[in-house]
């Protein structure tokens, strides 16, 4: 009986839901998280009958066939990447992205790496960097003796200086935006990779056409729903108890044959 092995893919779907489910829920309060959402596909039929088959010698066809479904597989795990609610943290180097675009960030082995992370620290230097320690870049060095930084929604960066009433430019900071934003790679620590299927990025300044613009001292929030996570999570359990509930049953129709005399 195919039923138990058809179950099972049901069954073994579900849990893969429940999954991407917890680890949305979990990254609730992570800064700039996009949330994932599972896409099933029918896997592979058996054709019994096969449609459009000849029926007869004068030409008739079968009209529909008997074709049996053998389950689900998980096709894809995409992003979701909707704006995330905005949070005021009066954190000068704190940095949210109002529309498209990603921060980029130089990785250690000298890669580019993106993130809509915008909780950026110093480094001994006066570096912009990540809480990690990578570089931004373009690479921004803030004096030492600044006593207050300013950034506007295109990006430009202005100290003042405990020598000076005037502010001074210190850098230009820019955004990436890519044609297939679900293609990037995800590495951890709110970073995403470039792959062929994102396509390359275009860079620009903060505002300029296609490019969201910056708010200083607020940080963009996850985009994950908890009502709406606690649902889906709901309805995962349910279609994983009816599958359940099929293999359950499928044993007691082979036991019941199993007793025939």
């Amino acid at each position: 009986m195919k039923a138990l092995q058809i179950a099972a893919t049901g069954m073994l779907a579900q849990q893969l839901n429940v999954e991407v489910i917890s680890q949305n829920i979990a990254n609730m309060r992570t800064t700039g998280y996009k949330r994932q959402r599972p896409e099933f596909q029918d896997l592979l039929y058996q054709d019994l009958r096969r449609v459009g088959a000849a029926s007869s010698d004068t030409g008739t066809v079968v009209p529909s066939g008997i074709q049996l479904g053998l389950g689900v597989k998980t096709g894809s795990i995409y992003r979701i990447h909707t704006q995330g609610s905005v949070l005021s943290t009066e954190k000068d180097l704190d940095l949210s992205i109002r529309g498209e675009g990603y921060f980029q960030v130089t990785l250690p082995n000298g890669n580019t790496s993106y993130t809509r992370a915008g909780a950026f620290e110093l480094d001994a230097t006066g570096a912009l960097v990540t809480l990690d320690g990578y570089k931004i870049d373009p690479a921004i060095t803030i004096p030492a003796n600044a006593r207050s930084v300013s950034i506007n929604s295109e990006g430009s960066i202005q100290v003042l200086t405990d020598d000076t009433s005037t502010p001074t430019d210190v850098g230009q900071l820019e955004l990436a935006i890519f044609v297939n934003k679900s293609g990037l790679e995800a590495i951890g620590d709110n970073l995403y990779l470039e792959t062929p299927a994102s396509g390359s990025p275009t860079t620009g300044t903060p505002g300029s056409t296609g490019i969201g613009s910056l708010l200083q001292g607020s940080l963009e929030q996850s985009n994950v729903n908890a009502v709406s996570e606690i649902s889906d999570l709901i309805a995962a359990q349910r279609a994983y108890e009816m599958n359940a509930k099929i293999i359950s049953a499928t044993d007691e129709m082979m036991q019941a044959t199993n007793n025939l005399r």
